[in-house]
């Protein structure tokens, strides 16, 4: 039984060490901020680039910081589809990309998720505890939200 022990041992070893490289995920970063960009699109307040630099851009754009746990697979195959997943739903570094619509609906989301603490997410707060959201973070973000979201339905009176 100790040999069966000590070969399925050495298999998962071997294959923990294959796998890192296989399947090696894109971690696209970037530093610039575009034209594209909310903040160059948006007013946004030194406080809520703040809050949304350390409790979104990880995931919702292209600024993402790869903790190191992120280039050991099979852990780096979650957190770089949790990534890719949330820049499909919302990438604040290509807010022009989005329709005008879409954008007001993003900015509707923006309150109503973090208001029911579905963002950040749960599994995010757990190695990100600094990224947790007070009830004044989320009262600022909630407040910007809904000014900037006033601001596009006056622009667009006819919807």
């Amino acid at each position: 039984m100790k040999k069966i022990l000590k070969i399925i041992f050495v298999v998962l070893i071997i294959g923990l060490i294959v796998i890192q490289f296989v399947n090696r995920p894109d971690k696209t970063t970037s530093s610039e901020v575009t034209p594209a960009h909310i903040t160059k699109q948006l007013n946004v307040p030194a406080d809520v680039e703040n809050i949304l630099k350390r409790s979104c851009y990880d995931c919702h754009s292209n600024h993402t910081k790869w903790p190191w746990y992120s280039s050991v697979a099979p852990v780096s195959w979650l957190v770089a589809d949790d990534v890719e997943s949330g820049r499909k739903k919302m990438n604040f570094s290509d807010w022009t990309k989005l329709s005008e619509s879409k954008r007001e609906a993003r900015l509707n989301d923006i309150c109503e998720e973090i208001k029911a603490d579905e963002m950040p997410l749960p599994k995010y707060l757990v190695l990100h505890g600094d990224a947790k959201l007070s009830q004044g973070d989320k009262d600022i973000l909630c407040r910007w939200a809904e000014t900037e979201l006033k601001k596009l339905e006056d622009a667009n009176p006819e919807k």
